[in-house]
């Protein structure tokens, strides 16, 4: 009896979760619909532009706040948005769990990280927002504006990785904390794009959301394919 009600609780908490996660993509989704909607009318340019200008040495657009320091600072971070870090970190994870014997996960992260990389580069096509011109770049760019390529991709990696590495890790604090740092670093990585001038505030705010729902959609299939037996089962039973 005892162990029946203990089951059917961990089956509610389990049920609760998906729907949690299942909402949360849901209005990552929502949310991008309607900044790409408000940008295409125009109606973000001075929202965008009052953050971005809020960045710069009042005066002198050309100064970004916090001296040579900060705007250095600001290129190491926003690298960790770049292709050649995420590739590298990227295979790193596929190599763990490939020596861990996790082949179905290894594969399965590899699809979701490809695709989250194909999700970006549609989405960029699909619009042709200039990129800002009220300060000077502070790095290189060639693309199109909106959504933030750094802030989806960093998004869709940092987070995915930090949801497949926490199915195989048993300790609820250290799968909080995996995921925790992969917010982090998707958070400083869109900063770093709106301080360097090379993306506007609305952009980012797109790129995050559109990365967060797709990353929370991987760990949403992941769930079902472990539960069908298709994947390699989660160590921790943590849900």
């Amino acid at each position: 009896m005892k162990l029946n009600h203990t089951l059917r609780d961990l089956t509610r908490r389990v049920e609760a979760v998906t729907l949690v996660a299942f909402l949360a993509a849901a209005g990552g989704l929502w949310a991008f619909g309607g900044l790409a909607a408000e940008m295409m009318e125009g109606d973000l340019h001075a929202f965008d532009e009052r953050l971005l200008m809020a960045l710069r040495t009042p005066g002198d657009p050309a100064d970004p706040i916090g001296g040579r320091a900060v705007e250095q600072a600001m290129r190491d971070l926003t690298a960790l948005g770049g292709v050649t870090v995420l590739t590298l970190i990227t295979l790193s994870v596929l190599c763990f769990l490939l020596l861990r014997g996790r082949r179905a996960s290894a594969l399965f992260l590899a699809v979701a990280v490809v695709g989250g990389q194909l999700l970006s580069n549609l989405a960029k096509l699909g619009f042709s927002r200039p990129r800002p011109d009220l300060v000077p770049h502070g790095v290189e760019v060639s693309t199109a504006s909106f959504p933030s390529g750094h802030s989806l991709m960093a998004a869709v990696t940092y987070l995915t990785l930090a949801v497949m590495l926490a199915r195989i890790e048993p300790r609820w604090r250290l799968r909080v904390f995996l995921i925790g740092v992969a917010a982090v670093l998707s958070v400083l990585v869109g900063i770093s794009r709106v301080y360097l001038g090379v993306h506007w505030p609305s952009d980012v705010l797109a790129g995050w959301s559109l990365g967060a729902a797709w990353a929370l959609m991987v760990w949403l299939v992941a769930r079902f394919l472990d539960r069908r037996g298709q994947l390699d089962s989660s160590a921790g039973n943590g849900d």
